[in-house]
């Protein structure tokens, strides 16, 4: 009994580390059952996240996100992992549990559907921040924000976010939750790595920067 206790615990760290970071798998199936997601009936469901996502999907409360114009698959996964409890938030994850998987694919597609905010404020010279956008920094290992996100913070493919117009507060949190551990459902856990090579002053000034770019 205590050598098959003994190998449970040896095993266990192993098993914590397999697990994955998120619940879906990008497959052509997946793909196309988000991208049918149903508008109208996504506007509806919305109603009821005004108060935290702003009318129109643009947020008035710097510790929420805009999601007006952003990829209905990001959009449709993070609803998912705060569902299935692969990311962490008090009241998300109590209002994900209560929507179907045809509910958040509605819901996806429609705040995707919404224009952008519109740029109203004055543009700052943000040289760390221009430099990790165009450059990263070779010497911790940290890749161009572009080559994901976006020449533009439009976004890229299926799980890499519009970055363009976020709220400043959201921004940060998000950053430095990916950078303690605190956030873990990044696939491969790439936002975690680059993160803990970002300082405060880096992750400041990529907020304000991004935050710049609202259309």
């Amino acid at each position: 009994m205590k050598r098959i206790l003994s190998l449970i615990m040896l095993f266990s760290p192993a098993m914590v580390i397999a697990e994955p970071a998120s619940n879906i798998a990008w497959t052509p199936d997946a793909l196309n059952f988000v991208k049918q997601g149903n508008s109208e009936k996504g506007k509806q469901l919305a109603s009821s996240c005004m108060g935290c996502h702003g009318e129109k999907g643009i947020s008035s409360m710097d510790n929420f996100p805009s999601l007006a114009g952003q990829l209905a698959t990001y959009t449709y996964k993070q609803l998912r992992d705060y569902a299935d409890g692969k990311r962490m938030h008090v009241l998300m994850n109590s209002v994900a549990e209560g929507l179907s998987e045809q509910d958040s694919a509605d819901l996806a597609v429609w705040f995707e559907s919404l224009p952008e905010a519109q740029n109203k404020v004055k543009m700052q010279k943000l040289e760390k921040a221009e430099i990790l956008v165009a450059k990263g920094n070779g010497k911790k290992i940290i890749p161009p924000c572009f080559t994901c996100h976006g020449g533009n913070g439009q976004g890229e493919k299926q799980d890499i976010p519009a970055l363009a117009g976020q709220q400043i507060e959201y921004f940060v949190n998000t950053l430095t939750e990916y950078k303690t551990g605190a956030r873990h459902n990044d696939v491969y856990s790439r936002m975690r790595l680059i993160s803990e090579q970002l300082s405060e002053e880096d992750i400041k000034q990529l907020a304000q920067y991004y935050y710049q770019l609202r259309k």
